[in-house]
């Protein structure tokens, strides 16, 4: 298990690689993040809707939700939130804001393509009639409750949730082995899905198949469009991420632990 100052190192190394991926690369690995974060978000849903206590459907949904994190980073692939610790590598000067920003806005487009891409395939194969059609409508009940949010609580649960996400990744990399990589960020994300945080690549596809599943399924979703989807939710919510992600667990752990080594070694031997 590495120690918390070698995960900075480490992660400093790797998110500098992130920056430097070919672009057809980039594209395929950050569409297929999407897909997977997709996929988890969904089987999140069945758990959820098979049980009928609150508390228990929220537990359900945390233990399956991590899936898709979890082929994110043991599959390999490209996922925003978790990109916006490479501002960990810009301010170590491994690589300069442009290739932070290429990578953001790639991977961020291609996460998006993903999601929807696989919120089309659930809908259109009517994979949402589980349950006599109550996963169609917790699908749009989910989706009307996203885009319900005010600006502020939608920003502010985006920090609370990539601190959560950012932290999953981080610890990941105290682990050399596959299990200590899947115990390590598992937990984190569980618990940012209990307390139901906004995470804006999960909400690619939330929003978008509720969107698509109440056209299909003739269900009513009072205020559900694609413009509430991108001003209402997605908007603040990625705003918080990145502040959740890169300036509060990014930047707080170069602090703590690069910054500034250079002269902490040279007080040292003096």
């Amino acid at each position: 298990m590495y120690a918390p100052d070698e995960i900075a190192k480490r992660y400093a190394k790797a998110g500098a690689g992130k920056t430097k991926l070919a672009l057809s690369k980039m594209i395929v690995l950050s569409i297929n993040a999407g897909i997977f974060i997709a996929l988890g978000a969904y089987g999140s849903q069945i758990m959820s809707a098979g049980s009928s206590n609150v508390s228990v459907g929220k537990f359900l949904a945390g233990l399956v939700f991590p899936v898709g994190l979890l082929m994110v980073i043991m599959a390999g692939a490209e996922l925003f939130t978790g990109n916006s610790l490479i501002l960990v590598s810009v301010l170590d000067k491994k690589t300069d804001v442009f290739g932070m920003l290429r990578n953001w806005i790639v991977v961020y487009l291609g996460n998006m393509v993903g999601s929807i891409f696989v919120a089309c395939l659930l809908t259109y194969s009517h994979s949402f009639n589980l349950l006599n059609n109550e996963l169609a409508e917790m699908a749009v009940n989910t989706a009307v409750s996203k885009v319900s949010l005010t600006f502020t609580d939608a920003f502010l649960r985006g920090i609370l949730c990539n601190i959560l996400v950012c932290i999953s990744v981080w610890i990941s990399f105290a682990a050399e082995e596959a299990a200590g990589k899947i115990i390590g960020l598992f937990l984190p994300v569980m618990l940012f899905v209990i307390s139901g945080y906004e995470h804006c690549v999960a909400n690619m596809y939330f929003i978008p198949a509720g969107i698509l599943v109440s056209k299909e399924y003739k269900i009513q979703g009072i205020g559900l469009s694609w413009y509430h989807f991108f001003v209402d939710n997605l908007l603040p919510v990625t705003l918080g991420n990145i502040v959740g992600g890169a300036c509060i667990v990014g930047a707080g752990y170069y602090f703590v632990y690069l910054h500034g080594k250079t002269e902490d070694k040279e007080n040292f031997r003096n």
